[in-house]
C-alpha cells in the first residue's frame, strides 16, 4: 500500500488552540459528586495543533492581549467516554484581519482545513480566500464561539461552497433543519447538503462509521473496531488524516477510510495530541483490516 508518498502536502490549518487537562477517572461525576482520578495528561490541544501536528509553521500564531490561552478540562471514564468543559480564551480574539495576513499561504496551499469553533467572521474570510485562490476547503462546521450554547442552526452561505464538509450527524441535521438525526436519515441529510452546494458531505456517526455523499451517490464507510481508551482526539485525527490524504490523492472514499483508521487509533491511547497515530500505524491497521 503506497499511501501519501513522494511529496509533502501543503495544508493550512485554521483551528483553536487550548491547554488540555485530561483526567482519567472510573466514572464521570454527577453534580455534587467527587471522584478520584487515576491519570493526568496536561498538554497543548485543539483543532489547530492536533490537526497540524508535524512540521508546523507558527508564523501566524499570535498572542492576544488581555486574554488567557483557551483551556479544556476533559474527564474520561473507564469505558473511554468523556465529558469536557471549554473556555475559549484567546481563540475568541481571531479576527478577519488575522486571516488577511495569511492570504498568501492560503493561496499556496493544497488544502485549507478549517474548524468552525472560532469567530464566524474569521471562518467566512478564510473560506472566501481559499475559494478565490482555488485552494480546496475542508470545513468542520462546529458552532462558532459566539454561538456556543445557542440553538440557532443558521450558517453562512459560504459554508455550502466548500469542497468537503465534515459535520457529525447532529450538526448536519441542525444545518439542514432535519428533525430526525439517525443512521436512516444520514443519506437524506447528506443529499440535502450537496443540493445546497457542498461538493462532498462526510457525516461522521461514531461507531456507525461515516456517510459519504456527493453527486455520484452515497456510501457508508464502516468504523474500525478498537478498544476505546479515550475518544478526545478522534475528530481531530480524522480531519487531519483526511486532509493529508486528499492533498496527494483525489479519492474521497479512500481518504475517509484512511481518516477513520486514524480516528480509531487515536482512541486507543490516553490524551489528545500524544494519542495521534503515525502514518505507519494507520497503514498497518488498514492492511490488517484488508487481510481480515
Amino acid at each position: 500500500m503506497n499511501i501519501m508518498s513522494g511529496r509533502s502536502p501543503e495544508i493550512v490549518v485554521i483551528g483553536g488552540t487550548y491547554v488540555d487537562m485530561d483526567i482519567r477517572c472510573g466514572q464521570i461525576p454527577s453534580p455534587g459528586q467527587s471522584v478520584i482520578g487515576s491519570a493526568l495528561s496536561y498538554t497543548v490541544t485543539g483543532p489547530g495543533p492536533n490537526q497540524a501536528v508535524v512540521n508546523v509553521n507558527t508564523d501566524f500564531v499570535y498572542t492576544a492581549e488581555a486574554k488567557n490561552t483557551g483551556v479544556v478540562v476533559t474527564l474520561v471514564n473507564s469505558e473511554g467516554e468523556n465529558a469536557a468543559c471549554y473556555y475559549s480564551g484567546a481563540n475568541s480574539a481571531l479576527r478577519p484581519e488575522d486571516i488577511d495576513a495569511a492570504e498568501q499561504i492560503i493561496s499556496e496551499a493544497d488544502v485549507c482545513l478549517i474548524h468552525g469553533q472560532l469567530p464566524q467572521e474569521a471562518i467566512v474570510t478564510a473560506v472566501r480566500y481559499a475559494k478565490v485562490h482555488g485552494t480546496k476547503v475542508i470545513l468542520n462546521p462546529a458552532s462558532p464561539i459566539e454561538q456556543q450554547g445557542q440553538e440557532s442552526s443558521d450558517v453562512p452561505i459560504e459554508y455550502f461552497s466548500v469542497d468537503i464538509l465534515i459535520p457529525n450527524l447532529y450538526e448536519a441535521a441542525e444545518i439542514t433543519d432535519h428533525l430526525a438525526a439517525n443512521i436512516r436519515t444520514a443519506k437524506l441529510i447528506g443529499s440535502d447538503l450537496v443540493a445546497r452546494g457542498v461538493e462532498t458531505a462526510i457525516i461522521t456517526m461514531g461507531k456507525r462509521g461515516c456517510m459519504v455523499v456527493d453527486r455520484n451517490g452515497a456510501d457508508q464507510i464502516p468504523a474500525f473496531e478498537v478498544e476505546l481508551v479515550d475518544q478526545a482526539g478522534r475528530g481531530d485525527a480524522f480531519a487531519g488524516a483526511l486532509a493529508a490524504y486528499i492533498t496527494v490523492k483525489d479519492d474521497v472514499r479512500g481518504a475517509v477510510e484512511f481518516a477513520s483508521a486514524a480516528g480509531a487509533l487515536a482512541c486507543t491511547k490516553f490524551g489528545s495530541i500524544e494519542a495521534l497515530p503515525t502514518k505507519a500505524e494507520i497503514i498497518e491497521l488498514l492492511q490488517k483490516e484488508d487481510i481480515e
